[in-house]
């Protein structure tokens, strides 16, 4: 559970821009702030159920993207290939 929320961080750092401004704020408000539904939908003035499908569907919408364009797992993926010595070295040599 807590491997799921660091992963949908990780994907919201890619592609908050992607989202809308109401997206953004109740995706923060849930995961890095740790309101709760409840909590947010008071804030707003806006049901708890409408909360709730707003983060499902923003969630929704960050697996999607990461689905179509892996940019979460190729920036991991280029990260694994740098921890090689030979490819590190390589690098230093060009920089």
């Amino acid at each position: 559970m807590v491997e799921d929320r660091v992963y949908l961080s990780n994907l919201y750092d890619y592609y908050s821009p992607l989202l809308t401004e109401k997206q953004c704020l109740y995706f923060e408000e849930y995961y890095f702030h740790n309101l709760t539904l409840s909590e947010i939908s008071e804030n707003h003035n806006i049901s708890r159920n409408a909360v709730h499908k707003n983060v499902k569907e923003t969630v929704s919408k960050l697996l999607e993207y990461e689905e179509k364009l892996k940019l979460f797992y190729k920036a991991n993926h280029i990260r694994e290939i740098i921890k090689d010595t030979d490819i590190k070295e390589k690098i230093e040599e060009w920089i």
